[in-house]
């Protein structure tokens, strides 16, 4: 029984703590994400506008970029799911693999990985449908809610699950994060550094460590697997021409060639990398935190 609610506190632990470092990711660096959907889009045609104090080279002859009326916090904490699922699955295969061993971590990310797009590609169907619309003159802009209604009028619950196979070759970018994070932070481990007063040394597994081991892994991981980003935005696009996972990627090529996988590449890196390492190490300093006093 105690067993069972102990694990239950963890579940919950790593649920809180993924989700705290989800926003605190999506304050710094959410405006990053509208232009990266952009850039990724077919209706690609570049243009200034103007903000104040801000000057971008933005997307859509016919709009401009617009931020996501879908709360960037909602959409963070709602990845703690993820942490959750991750956490989960470590502890079951760690019992069937050599625990915490490259298989375990690469197994745990897919698993983890599974279950939230599945969960959670109609709120991002709906995001990317938002950041995607074009403003026009004399008509209000859909909120979050009329979005979700106009997707399920014009194409029915199937309609919320448009790019879900992209997004579930896209767990190959984030297995390939997770293996070299979980490698990166063993190895920060076994690394001592200054020793505390009491004369036991500290690991280097620090805040700082742990952001630029995120960093490394999140940045090879986009550039090794991005394509599918592109191909998952365009299959999202309202009365687009693209209808299946392999039907996108062959017109993508044939009609604009192989760089057009590569479409707003350097915005998704300088968005996902320090996102992704204050995510995980805020995750990781709250796990650490709150597991010492539990």
């Amino acid at each position: 029984m105690a067993t069972d609610t102990q694990q239950k506190e963890n579940t919950l632990l790593h649920l809180f703590a993924g989700g705290c470092g989800g926003t605190v990711g999506a304050i710094f660096t959410c405006p990053l994400e509208v232009i990266k959907t952009r850039l990724q889009s077919s209706r690609l045609a570049l243009r200034t506008v103007y903000y104040p104090q801000v000057h971008l080279g933005t997307i859509s002859g016919a709009g401009m970029v617009r931020p996501t009326s879908v709360t960037p916090g909602l959409l963070q904490v709602l990845k703690a799911v993820y942490f959750a699922c991750y956490s989960k699955a470590k502890e079951q295969f760690n019992g069937i693999f050599v625990p915490d061993s490259n298989t375990v971590h690469i197994f745990s990310a897919g698993s983890a990985a599974f279950v939230t797009n599945t969960l959670m590609n109609p709120i991002w169907m709906v995001k990317t449908r938002m950041q995607l619309e074009r403003k026009m003159r004399g008509c209000k802009q859909m909120n979050t809610l009329q979005c979700a209604r106009h997707v399920y009028q014009t194409e029915g619950i199937r309609g919320f699950y448009r790019g879900l196979t992209a997004s579930y070759a896209g767990i190959s970018e984030t297995i390939i994060c997770f293996a070299l994070y979980e490698s990166l932070k063993k190895c920060l481990k076994e690394a001592p550094i200054v020793s505390s007063t009491d004369g036991t040394e500290k690991s280097s597994s620090n805040f700082f460590g742990l952001m630029a081991a995120a960093a490394v892994s999140k940045g090879c991981a986009s550039c090794i697997a991005y394509p599918h980003e592109v191909i998952r935005t365009r299959l999202r696009e309202e009365g687009s021409k693209y209808t299946s996972f392999m039907q996108t990627a062959r017109l993508v090529f044939r009609e604009e060639g192989y760089l057009a996988f590569y479409r707003g590449l350097f915005a998704q890196l300088i968005r996902q990398i320090p996102n992704t390492a204050i995510v995980l190490s805020t995750y990781e300093f709250i796990v650490y935190l709150l597991g010492e006093r539990a």
